[in-house]
């Protein structure tokens, strides 16, 4: 019988298992041992050798301890199939990426990298977000005007490296869209609106879902991004705004991005589908 630990984080809250079980109950349809467990559990608690496959999925607190997941998932990969690849995780887990998906020609939101222990450039007078280069679910991101977030940046780089994009002003009226790609296909998406007032458009800052039907350009968009990973992955999640009415990557999510399988009663089995095909 096929083994699969589903890796996941101590902290477990009602949207990571919204994203967990109905994925090991898939697994389970198709013969499958499935378990979830915490990537950072004690090692003589979990052998991660003797499953045949090791799924990242909810480690939603990795950014805050990258150097060591990335250690793990180096072990993990050694020993077994780690999905999604460990070249992919490494890549992913900085957003240097965003600047990598530019160069290849893919619209991406402006962004200026700034290097740790650097003393950062004045900011321009108009609105910014400064947000660090790892991290995850918004957390430490601030948006406001350039002269307003001077000390903000200068706090950022002293502990990290950083990043300064554009306020995207669309994000207030029309949100920002998610592609979740599922194996060989798109599978489903949602937009995702910031509360009033606010620009993070995370369930956990205030943000709401709906569904979404993606436009052509949409997708194009995506695959393209989707095309500069390092290697072929199982899940994936393409995070767009808009700017100047045009769709452009603002996130392209390859570690643990959440994938709403609530919002497609079908989702889970694909996800359960295309994992196993990796095996």
């Amino acid at each position: 019988m096929t083994t699969v630990v589903v890796a996941s984080s101590r902290v477990r809250s009602e949207r990571s298992d919204a994203e967990t079980v109905p994925l090991v109950a898939a697994l389970a349809e198709r013969g499958v041992d499935a378990r979830v467990e915490p990537w950072d559990a004690d090692d003589d608690l979990v052998v991660w050798s003797a499953a045949d496959l090791v799924a990242v999925r909810t480690t939603w607190d990795y950014s805050d301890r990258r150097e060591e997941f990335l250690a793990w998932a180096a072990r993990i990969a050694s020993s077994t199939v780690l999905q999604n690849p460990l070249a992919v995780l490494e890549w992913n887990s900085h957003k240097r990426y965003l600047r990598e998906l530019t160069e290849a020609g893919v619209p991406v939101v402006p962004t200026r990298l700034v290097p740790a222990g650097s003393d950062p450039e004045p900011l321009g007078p108009g609105r910014v977000v400064v947000k660090p280069a790892v991290s995850a679910g918004g957390r430490g991101a601030h948006r406001g005007l350039g002269p307003e977030l001077g000390e903000t940046l200068a706090g950022l780089v002293a502990v990290g490296d950083a990043l300064v994009q554009p306020a995207v002003e669309s994000i207030d009226t029309e949100g920002e869209v998610s592609l979740i790609r599922l194996g060989d296909g798109w599978s489903h998406a949602v937009r995702k609106f910031p509360p009033a007032g606010g620009f993070l458009v995370h369930e956990r800052h205030g943000g709401r879902l709906e569904d979404h039907e993606p436009t052509p350009r949409e997708l194009e968009v995506a695959e393209a991004a989707l095309a500069c990973s390092p290697a072929p992955v199982h899940a994936a999640r393409v995070d767009l705004v808009r700017l100047d009415g045009d769709p452009v990557v603002m996130e392209l999510e390859l570690i643990e991005p959440e994938l709403f399988l609530r919002r497609s009663p079908d989702a889970a089995g694909r996800l359960a589908d295309a994992l196993l095909a990796t095996a």
